[in-house]
């Protein structure tokens, strides 16, 4: 079960750059800055290495090599 943790992310809008403190569960769903209104979407979480060296071997990571 994951730790609840919180992470931060900055508000992408040039004149705001506020730092943005959000739950670990609101990872991949979208978050509205307080400064300024911007609706940001949380970056999903991270894979592990092993999940991106399964995905190679299977030949879905290789999307420039597709026709």
């Amino acid at each position: 079960m994951p730790e609840k943790s919180i992470i931060q992310i900055m508000c992408p809008k040039l004149t705001c750059r506020r730092v943005l403190a959000v739950p670990n569960n609101a990872r991949g769903k979208l978050v509205r800055c307080r400064g300024c209104g911007t609706t940001i979407r949380v970056p999903a979480e991270k894979q592990n290495c092993s999940a991106n060296h399964s995905e190679e071997a299977s030949g879905e990571g290789q999307g420039a090599n597709a026709a």
